[in-house]
This record gives C-alpha cells, structure tokens and sequence, in this order.
C-alpha cells in the first residue's frame, strides 16, 4: 500500500483519490477551497460520450474575427489579455486541421465513449448515485444549413460508434414541448448521461472518500519539490507534505507545476466559461440540449435549469465579463420564452486547456513518483471518472485498458 497526494479536489481529484482507496492505498486530498469548488461544481452537467470534436477545427481562423465581433457568438476575448495569449494561440491554432481532428477522436472515444458506466461505477455504494442520469443528449439546430454545416463532425461521431437519431424540430417538440418552434431540427445522441447537481455529486463522493478513511486537507499548494525528476514533497502554506506519489488535477491552475514535474512542451491557458441559472423554472427540459448556434447546453438540474458554455480568453485572474453573461440571457429569453423563474444565478469559472486539446494523463518521472491528470478543456465531468481508474491502475502496477501515449504528459504541442 501507498501513501499517495492527490493535489486537486475537483471530479478527476475526486475520482482518482476513491479510485486509489479502493485499490487500497492510503490517500490524502489536498486542495485550497475543498470539493468541487471550481468548474467542478459549474458545468453543464453533461456526459458528453460523444464530445469527439475539438474547438480547433479546419477553418476556425477564418471564422474568429466575425464570431468576436458578433456579440451573440460564443466566443469572447478581453484585449488587454491579447499580448499574454498570442504564444498559446500560435500553437492552438496549428491543430485546427483535419488530421488533428480525427487525431482527437480516434483517441478521445476511449477515454470518453463510456462515461455512464463510468459514473455508474464510481458513483455505486457512494450515496452518489441519485445525482447520475441516463439521459439522451441533443443539439438543435435553427436551420437545415446549420445543421448541414455540422454533417462532417456527425459522420465522424458515427464512425466510432456514437449512436445518434435526428428527427424534424416538430417531432423532438412532440416529446418536449418546451422547445416547440425552438429547432428546425434535433440530433438526439444516445448513451449518454447527465449529473443532475455536480457540485452535489462530488462533495457527495468526497463525504464518501473520507468516511472510507481517506484525509482532506484544505491548504494552498505553493509549490512542489522536485530532486532532479523525481517529485518529493508539495510546498503548502501550512508546511511540506510529502508521499510515494504525488498526482496533479488541479485543472486550469496545473501548468506551472505541470512544467516542473517534467511537461516541459505543454501549451497551456484557461477557458473562462459562463452559465446562468433559472430558479424554480414553471417547466423543465426533458434532457439536456445544446444549442447549435451559441454553443450551449441547457440542462435540467435540481430545482434549476442551468444554461452553460461559452469560451472567452481572459486569464486567471480577471472578473466575470458581462457580454456572454447578456448572451446567454438574450437566447434563453428567445428559446424559453414561456418559462417563468424566480431568479436568475451567474457564474463563471475556468476550464483547463492545452493547445492540442487532449488531457495530460500519465507520469512524469521515470519511478512513478509525480502523475499529472488535467487539461480535459470542455469534458471535465465526461472523462473526470475514468481518468482516475487510469492514475489508479498506474499506481497500483495495472496495465491500463487503453492506449496512453496520445495523453503523454511530455508529448509535443
């Protein structure tokens, strides 16, 4: 048995620390605000099984003027951030090819394609498994040519197995009328899933870890020790803690220990995303549905409807912008016109985002001392689960069930 830091307490944190408890090992959580403090707790609550597209696809520099200019676009950027981005969106940019495309799925099906049993698995015995839903994922689309602009992303989803209907606006109405005149047409993906409270769902399963035995110690992680590759210790305000291994999940706030421990190559920045909360809504939406022309998910949650998504480039450390706030707002107020709510809840927070899109899952070091587990951008909650059954199986000398080398934590970007 181990003794193993898991630095990071949102759902790959949280994941992997019950995943290493079950194998047996000792495991201390460590992290600044506890549970699900962060995007952990502010997603949309889906189980993107499908989610094989990245943001960087061919064409998107063509596109990136107009969509910054448009302000009912999903993609916002603060100016004054510019000059400290441009590194980063020189590599970004080099993967929006078809190549690096069907790299992405090819790869992201394994980690993803199963994330309901996933959850299933993780959640069971837990006191968690109320929060995880078999729910039908879909997009609507306003028109036929949106939905044609689409059609090469869908023929590769079904190329590695997604299983998807598409059905006229109308139909999808008939079983949702809450989108009734809302789509011209709806792809209604299957086997998929949705986390009806996320922030719940991992504060439940962290209550679990720690009643199982597992330590969680609220500190701010300063630094980590390194001797030559080797990881030793992490530096907190509250003194040095050390074990035989050492796992990184701290999501957008990963990249200076991450460079340290050994990914010398990772292109790194954080994704500000948005969502706002219907309260008490007089009706909900049967699943979860994203919205094609804002990039969006409208999700029914627990005495909430919570519209989520958006990309803005601003940092760290920068408050909450207001223009995709007013977005979300102006197409909610268009496709739910009829729902009524007692008040509306903002937020923002940070996903983690390297310039190729796909996480950093493996070891940094040649004895297996430092592990990194971040950077799954947009699919955080999707892949959080089997991400920690990986780290797991690495540290307990498993081989793993999939092949690794596409999420080398030291590969090239």
């Amino acid at each position: 048995m181990a003794h193993v830091l898991v630095a990071g307490a949102g759902i790959v944190g949280v994941s992997t620390a019950i995943w290493l408890q079950r194998a047996g090992h000792y495991v201390t959580l460590v992290d600044r605000d506890g549970p699900a403090a962060g995007t952990s707790h502010g997603n949309a609550g889906v189980l993107a099984a499908g989610a094989l597209i990245p943001v960087t696809t061919p064409g998107l520099l063509r596109k990136v003027p107009g969509m910054l200019l448009n302000r009912d676009a999903p993609l916002f950027l603060r100016w004054s951030y510019l000059p400290r981005l441009l590194p980063f969106l020189r590599s970004y940019l080099r993967h929006a090819t078809k190549d690096h495309v069907q790299h992405y799925a090819r790869n992201m099906i394994h980690l993803l394609g199963d994330s309901l049993a996933q959850h299933n698995a993780l959640a069971e015995g837990t006191g968690a498994e109320r929060f995880v839903h078999d729910d039908d994922y879909c997009f609507g689309y306003a028109s036929e040519a949106a939905f044609d602009a689409d059609g090469v992303a869908w023929a590769l989803r079904k190329t590695h197995g997604v299983r998807f209907d598409v059905m006229p606006g109308p139909d999808y109405a008939a079983r949702d009328p809450l989108f009734d005149g809302a789509f011209h047409k709806v792809v209604v993906c299957k086997n998929h899933g949705r986390i009806s409270d996320p922030g719940a769902y991992v504060r439940a399963l962290a209550e679990h870890f720690e009643k199982e035995g597992g330590q969680i110690h609220l500190t701010t992680i300063q630094d980590i020790e390194m001797e030559g590759p080797h990881c030793k210790a992490l530096i907190t305000e509250d003194g040095r803690m050390k074990a035989d291994h050492i796992v990184l999940t701290l999501g957008p706030w990963s990249a200076p220990l991450a460079r340290k421990m050994g990914a010398r190559n990772l292109s790194f920045e954080s994704e500000r995303g948005y969502h706002i909360e219907l309260t008490n809504p007089s009706a909900m939406p049967a699943a979860p549905m994203m919205v094609a022309a804002g990039k969006f998910v409208i999700t029914p949650m627990e005495g909430r409807i919570r519209c989520g998504g958006v990309i803005e480039f601003g940092g760290l450390e920068a408050s909450a912008s207001r223009a995709p706030l007013e977005m979300l707002k102006r197409h909610v107020a268009q496709l739910l016109p009829d729902v009524t709510y007692d008040d509306v809840v903002e937020w923002m927070g940070h996903r983690p985002a390297p310039a190729d899109s796909l996480p950093l899952i493996g070891s940094t070091d040649p004895d297996g001392q430092g592990y990194l587990a971040f950077g799954h951008q947009h699919v955080g909650l999707t892949g959080g689960p089997k991400t920690g059954r990986i780290i797991a199986d690495l540290i307990s000398d498993r081989p793993p069930n999939m092949h690794l080398a596409p999420f080398d934590p030291k590969r090239p970007m």
